[in-house]
C-alpha cells in the first residue's frame, strides 16, 4: 500500500468517526428532547390557544414543563398565575415583550454547529425579521415602548458561572431597524474619563422609558459594574460594582440584580439598588439566583430558579422588592416572565 493511500483511508476513516460521533450527539440530544417532550402526570394543564401580546393582565412566559408544548410561549392570567396556561405554537430558549413588541432567542442543534437567531415579533408573535445571533442564547429585553430590542449571546463557554467566558450583546432599534451588532463599539466612562481595555464584555440589559437610558453589566478586569448608557450618544458610565443582569423598576428609580457572593464563587444573591443613594437591599431569596430578574410591578419582582431533581426545567418565583417576606412559587415549569 503506497503511502499516499495509506494516508488517505486514514482520513476518510477519520471522517467516518467524526460523522458518527456527530450523528450520535444529535441523535442523543433528539432523544433527550423527546422524553422530555412526552407529558407527565401531576403536570400543568396545558392547552394550545390564541395569544397575542396585545393581551391585558397577563403574564407571558416560556413553559418548561415536560409536553409536547414544552419551551413554548404561554401565558397566564396575572391574578391567577397557577390557573391553565395557554400555549402558543412560537418555541424559544429565551422570551421578553412589550408594548406589543416581542423578542424570541432560539437555538437549534445541527450535526457541525447550532443555530441560533433571534426573531422579532409583533402582536400576533409573527416574525417580523429574523437576526443571526453570534453564540448561544442568553438574555432578553425590550424597552418599555416596545421601539427597542436587546438580546445577550454567549460567544464562549456556557454560563456566567464558566471560567472562561466571551459575551456579545447587541441593540436594534425595531423602528429604523437599525441594529447595533455589539455594544462593546460604545464609548466607555469611568471615574470621570475614558476607559479602554481588551477584555470588555457586556449583558444583560433594561431600558428606562425615555427610549435612549439603558443599564447593563459590564465585565472587565475580573470585575462587573453597573453601567448607565445613552444610546443616542453610545456611551456608557460605571457606577457601581458587583452588579450583574440589572432589571429596571417600572418607576425607574431602583434596579434588582444579582450580586456574586464571595470573590470568585458562583453563588449570587438577588439585591434591588436605589439608584438615587446607591444603597442596596438584600431580598429574602436565599437560593443562588444566576437570572435577569423581572418587576411584575413596582413592589414585586420574579426570578427563575432551577426545579428540583427535572433537569433543563426552571420554576418561577417571586418576592417583595423591599427585602421583606418570603419567596413564593408563581408558575411551577416556566422562565422569561414578561408582564403585559
Amino acid at each position: 500500500m503506497t503511502s499516499l493511500r495509506r494516508r488517505l483511508l486514514i482520513l476518510v476513516a477519520a471522517v467516518l468517526v467524526l460523522a458518527g460521533v456527530g450523528t450520535g450527539v444529535v441523535l442523543h440530544a433528539a432523544d433527550r428532547a423527546d422524553r422530555a417532550n412526552r407529558p407527565q402526570s401531576g403536570g400543568p394543564a396545558v392547552g394550545i390557544g390564541k395569544l397575542t401580546l396585545g393581551q391585558k393582565n397577563r403574564l407571558t412566559f416560556i413553559n418548561t414543563a415536560a409536553g409536547p408544548h414544552r419551551t413554548a410561549v404561554a401565558s397566564v392570567p396575572s391574578t391567577d398565575p397557577r390557573a391553565g396556561r395557554t400555549a402558543s405554537s412560537l418555541k424559544c430558549a429565551r422570551f421578553y415583550a412589550a408594548a406589543g413588541t416581542g423578542i424570541c432567542l432560539q437555538s437549534n442543534p445541527g450535526v457541525l454547529k447550532q443555530s441560533n437567531r433571534a426573531l422579532l415579533l409583533d402582536a400576533g408573535l409573527r416574525t417580523k425579521r429574523t437576526f443571526p445571533l453570534a453564540g448561544t442564547p442568553s438574555r432578553a429585553r425590550v424597552s418599555p415602548s416596545g421601539r427597542f430590542a436587546a438580546w445577550t449571546v454567549f460567544v464562549s463557554g456556557e454560563s456566567y458561572s464558566s471560567a472562561f467566558f466571551t459575551t456579545r450583546t447587541s441593540i436594534l432599534d425595531t423602528r429604523a431597524m437599525r441594529l447595533t451588532p455589539s455594544l462593546e463599539t460604545f464609548s466607555i466612562v469611568k471615574d470621570g474619563k475614558p476607559y479602554h481595555a481588551k477584555d470588555i464584555n457586556f449583558w444583560g440589559v433594561t431600558f428606562a422609558s425615555d427610549d435612549d437610558t439603558f443599564y447593563a453589566t459590564l465585565n472587565t478586569a475580573n470585575t462587573t459594574y453597573l453601567v448607565r448608557g445613552s444610546l443616542s450618544r453610545r456611551t456608557v458610565t460605571i457606577l457601581v460594582q458587583n452588579v450583574e443582569c440589572p432589571s429596571l423598576s417600572p418607576d425607574g428609580t431602583r434596579v434588582a440584580f444579582k450580586k456574586r457572593i464571595l470573590s470568585r464563587t458562583n453563588l449570587w444573591h438577588e439585591y434591588v439598588l436605589d439608584l438615587r443613594t446607591l444603597k442596596e437591599t438584600a431580598l429574602a431569596e436565599r437560593h443562588s439566583v444566576d437570572d435577569q430578574a423581572t418587576w411584575l410591578d413596582n413592589d414585586t419582582v420574579a426570578y427563575a430558579l432551577p426545579t428540583n431533581g427535572k433537569v433543563g426545567s426552571s420554576d418561577l418565583w417571586s418576592v417583595p422588592a423591599d427585602g421583606t417576606g418570603t419567596p413564593r412559587l408563581l408558575i411551577a415549569g416556566a422562565s422569561s416572565p414578561a408582564p403585559l
